[in-house]
């Protein structure tokens, strides 16, 4: 081989060489560039935002602004709750020097009764730029601070605090906030989205200090206000309602007493309270420790409890009678004191009978016996229709949080003993609201409306967000049958057991009820729960009126004179705010005071002027109502109570049994002996084979007849 050739070769290998070696450093320079360029995307633009609020937190300082929480209202404009100005407490932690924080700490903790670690630790604590240390603080603090010197570390901001000027009347109704400002509890709560707004904020550009350039930018967003809401309420009615339960209450000694009036033709609730045992819960005072005293003072009982109703329900009773067609106008009734249903002895709340009765006098003497036979004639099919048509059974909607379903017995399982206690107020357990609703339609026309709190909901730039109009559900009666039944309820008041509603110069219709309540266990217990509906003016109706009195402790225990003067005083009351002008010249006197006297001596002085009295005993008057000074009709019934007042037996008397122990018995022996006693049988499980292994209520327990028990079926091995 020449040297030519091998010097040729020699460079083709020597060039190669280098070609290589130039590729190694390309590639690794290519490498390198896109390990940059990856790097370079990772920090513009996956990872460009977080970056950049990094950057924003060491230039700027963001602040909060509040928006103010919107106002509500009643009907007439009057301010039922308000945001006011209060301040709140900042610290800005890199603006405070090491020295300092110890003395920051101890002067702030003491200034706003917190704890020293706490509040060193946020002193301390520098990745954030801005503390909210305490809200909702006084403007004498604020000033105390300023005067302390602490330095460029701690600042003091407007703040919100909501304030209600009528703190006492609409505890339940209103509800209330947390320190935030977010709606805790009734209509705060409820209505939390339209209320609140949108805080706005400021961001200022800062030094590496933390404090503000001189000459830097500010951004500045402006907060939106929260909505105005508009109530359906009215705050003079509401005022009167509260000191009426108030009175309600105390002279019957009770664990609470209930109230709502309504606008029967539009659905609008005008006042509702429930007013406790145990003072005044006010919304400007809560205290927040005791959480399970905060909930029982803050639910509303008028939409949230069932209760069975009594007399009251039997104006639903009378109504879809008589426009079912079941009966009419001509309907009499025998009462000798009881009715023998399937077997079962139920008695009238007179046990010495009413005697011969017809429609109106059944209803004005609140006659069980009459009020069984309108449910057997109507069946079990047509009352429920009617039931479920009056809006029992399911909440009314009436924009209330917690509204109960109540508490109605399953159609399948409803036999004639069911039905005819339902018939005069038992074996149905219903809320307050729902039978306002229910009678509000019974007397309107026929028109059930649904009953609402809210009217409008206005922004803050003054465009209406809501604007509520009164909503039919649906014509539950006829027109025809709804004049009949007010009719019948004014003759209740005017010659019935309803007589002591009556408002001088005014027709008013209403029903009486009495029930006896069950206790935790599902047993009746010994407590009374005593009510009184009424509506006003009684040929024309535009106020139904309710108050419950939930477990009155003195005599003569009747929703007649427990709960009906109440009802009259608020109607009449309602009436005059109104501007209802006295529509009849009855024959009026003022009631006398009658305290300390005896009450042969109270009884005496009350005939001379013509009105009447009911009392238990003989001793000193001490308390009486109507009170004295009270304007009322001639005839009409004064309660007179003593020291030595005790309970007398209740207006709905109640069948109650011994519950046998069924244990072993097959499915056709429980059956037999639960019908007899008037109870009714619901197998759980759906099987019947082998015998019976579990009964709901326990051998030798008192239990209401009608109840329903449930059972279950085995086999000892366990198996079913």
């Amino acid at each position: 081989m020449s040297k030519a050739v091998k010097g040729e070769r020699k460079n083709k290998k020597k060039q190669s060489s280098m070609q290589s070696r130039l590729a190694i450093v390309l590639a690794i320079f290519g490498g390198m560039l896109l390990i940059i360029i990856c790097g370079l995307i990772k920090v513009q633009v996956i990872d460009a935002q977080k970056l950049q609020e990094a950057a924003l937190s060491q230039w700027t300082r963001t602040s909060q602004l509040e928006a103010a929480r919107g106002d509500i209202v009643d009907r007439n404009g009057v301010v039922l709750a308000k945001s006011g100005t209060a301040y709140k407490v900042l610290l800005w932690p890199k603006n405070i020097d090491k020295s300092e924080r110890e003395r920051v700490a101890t002067e702030l903790s003491g200034l706003l009764d917190m704890s020293f670690t706490k509040v060193y630790e946020k002193v301390c604590d520098t990745s954030k730029q801005e503390i909210v240390l305490k809200r909702q603080v006084s403007r004498e603090i604020v000033d105390r601070i300023y005067e302390l010197k602490l330095g460029n570390g701690v600042a003091t901001a407007v703040d919100t605090v909501r304030y209600y000027p009528y703190g006492t009347l609409f505890p339940q109704i209103l509800g209330f906030t947390t320190v935030d400002s977010t709606g805790q509890a009734g209509l705060e709560l409820s209505l939390d989205k339209y209320l609140s707004g949108e805080d706005g904020r400021m961001v200022t550009e800062i030094d590496r200090d933390g404090n503000s350039l001189p000459f830097g930018v500010q951004e500045y967003i402006e907060p939106v206000d929260g909505c105005k809401v508009v109530t359906t309420f009215d705050s003079t009615l509401q005022a009167m309602l509260v000191r009426v339960l108030t009175t309600a209450r105390e002279v019957n000694n009770a664990a609470n007493a209930q109230g709502i009036i309504m606008d029967c033709t539009t659905g609008e609730i005008l006042a509702m309270s429930t007013v406790y045992e145990g003072g005044v819960f006010d919304l400007n005072n809560i205290d927040r420790s005791n959480i399970t005293e905060l909930t029982r003072l803050s639910r509303n009982r008028t939409v949230a409890d069932s209760y069975e109703p009594g007399s009251t329900f039997k104006i639903v009773t009378l109504a879809a009678a008589l426009d079912s067609g079941a009966i009419d106008a001509s309907f009499t009734a025998f009462c000798p004191g009881y009715r023998v249903i399937s077997g079962q002895r139920i008695k009238c709340w007179r046990t010495s009978g009413h005697g011969s009765q017809n429609l109106t006098e059944s209803t004005e003497h609140s006659c069980n016996c009459a009020f069984m036979d309108m449910a057997l004639k109507m069946g079990i099919d047509e009352f429920y229709d009617y039931i479920y048509k009056f809006g029992f059974g399911e909440p009314t909607n009436s924009g209330l949080l917690g509204e109960s379903n109540g508490i109605i017995i399953n159609k399948k399982y409803v036999r004639d003993l069911n039905i005819v206690r339902i018939g005069f107020g038992q074996s149905v357990a219903i809320t307050p609201i729902q039978l306002v609703t229910a009678v509000s339609a019974a007397v309107n026309g026929g028109n059930l409306y649904q009953p609402y709190v809210v009217d409008r909901i206005i922004s803050a730039d003054g465009s209406v967000v809501i604007d509520n109009e009164p909503t039919v559900v649906n014509r539950v009666i006829s027109e025809e049958t709804s004049a009949t039944v007010r009719q019948i309820l004014e003759s209740v008041v005017a010659n019935g057991s309803g007589k002591n509603a009556q408002v001088p110069g005014y027709k008013v219709g209403g029903k009486t009820g009495t029930a006896q309540k069950y206790g935790e266990d599902g047993k009746i217990s010994s407590s009374l729960i005593a009510s009184f509906i009424g509506f006003a003016p009684a040929d024309d109706p535009r106020f139904v009126a309710l108050i419950v009195v939930d477990e009155p402790k003195v005599g003569v225990i009747y929703g007649s004179t427990v709960a009906a003067p109440f009802v009259g005083e608020a109607l009449g009351e309602a009436l005059r705010m109104y501007g209802y002008l006295p529509e009849t010249m009855q024959e009026t006197v003022t009631v006398p005071d009658l305290t300390g006297l005896t009450v042969e001596e109270a009884v005496k002085k009350l005939e001379e002027i013509g009105l009447g009295a009911v009392c238990q005993d003989e001793d000193a008057v001490t308390c009486q109502i109507p009170m004295p000074g009270a304007v009322v009709n001639k005839g009409t019934e004064v309660l007179l109570y003593t020291e030595s007042t005790g309970e007398l037996p209740v207006e709905d008397d109640t069948d109650v049994v011994s519950m046998p122990d069924l244990k072993g018995m097959t499915r056709l022996q429980v059956y037999d002996t639960l019908k007899q006693l008037g109870l009714t049988m619901e197998v759980e499980g759906g099987y019947s084979g082998g015998r019976l292994i579990y009964q709901s209520v326990a051998a030798g327990s008192e239990v209401k007849t009608g109840s329903v028990i449930k059972v279950k079926f085995g086999y000892e091995d366990g198996s079913d």
